[in-house]
């Protein structure tokens, strides 16, 4: 299936996508995506020939990634080359997977300049391709990049208002007995640190939140109480309460999310200190998700300040 065009890119041509897919279909949502953007197919290869191909290429602007299945050592070998690349600066790129192969790309690739998908619908592949060419000085700079840049600044923002919600309820209920104001000041990562003290919460006191945050979906439109991190904290501080470790693929379940929105949630929450991610000792393409302790002890210091309030612990 490899062909190729080749060759430097002449000044004010379109930008030069390359795309790996391993389906018919997954080679139709990257030409549409590019030619949604008004980008150029520099090549399409397979994943086997993906690296040589990669690495042939003089100009390339984004590696256009599509995936069914998962190739074992020549994914692999593509991701390493993929994470490379971004961090020698040399293209960007995205990955669109189906939700099975979600750990196994998400424990191989960090880089900010990877965006991985999660079966996508045609038009978030092309927003995300839209995005990746946002910063060319050309033409391609306004093809959705600043609406979605604002998105990304809004789910950020979003991280923080929570984080500063559950810091606030906590330091509500801090004793200052002498008066002396001894707080330290708020964290980088959102959230205040403190004392540890322990909290009466048990996993059943988040599943029945869990479950009647779900009851509402049954009479509302689940769009209208859209709000992953707290449904990510939710599931992450139950499994901490029961010891049990947490895939991305299943937080992403947890969101009650689009799976790609999730992971950007995922992303965000863990650059905010609020997510941990652990390497699978048994397992070199897997991570866990872990609540970090401080966020874990902000959730502990809600649910104290929440009952002594007599507040409905609805969610």
């Amino acid at each position: 299936m490899a062909q190729s065009n080749g060759g430097e890119r002449q000044a004010g041509e379109p930008p030069a996508i390359l795309i790996v897919t391993d389906s018919p279909a997954g080679q139709a949502r990257c030409r549409n995506a590019v030619d949604a953007v008004g980008g150029r197919v520099v090549c399409t290869a397979e994943p086997e020939d993906a690296v040589d191909r990669i690495g042939e290429q003089i100009s390339l602007d984004v590696a256009l990634v599509d995936l069914s299945e998962d190739h074992g050592r020549t994914l692999d070998g593509l991701l390493d080359k993929i994470e490379g690349n971004a961090r020698a600066g040399r293209h960007r790129s995205i990955v669109s997977v189906p939700i099975e192969l979600v750990d196994i790309v998400d424990a191989q690739i960090a880089h900010s300049d990877i965006a991985m998908l999660c079966a996508p619908k045609a038009i978030d592949q092309a927003a995300a391709l839209g995005l990746a060419l946002a910063n060319r000085r050309d033409a391609f700079h306004d093809i959705g990049g600043e609406r979605d840049d604002a998105r990304l600044r809004r789910l950020s923002e979003e991280a923080g208002r929570i984080a500063r919600a559950l810091a606030e309820l906590s330091h509500d209920e801090r004793a200052q007995p002498n008066g002396d104001d001894n707080r330290l000041a708020e964290a980088p990562h959102a959230f205040h640190a403190e004392p540890r003290r322990t909290e009466t919460v048990g996993s059943d006191d988040i599943r029945v939140m869990i479950r009647m945050r779900r009851l509402r979906e049954r009479f509302f439109d689940r769009d209208l109480f859209a709000d992953p991190a707290w449904d990510m904290l939710l599931d992450l501080m139950a499994a901490r309460l029961e010891g049990r470790q947490v895939a991305v693929s299943s937080l992403c379940i947890a969101a009650a999310v689009p799976p790609t929105t999730a992971l950007r949630w995922i992303r965000t929450m863990t650059d905010r200190g609020l997510f941990v991610r652990r390497s699978d000792p048994r397992d070199g393409r897997r991570v866990f998700i872990e609540l970090s302790d401080d966020a874990a002890h902000a959730i502990e210091r809600w649910f104290a300040a929440a009952r002594q309030k007599g507040e409905l612990l609805s969610g």
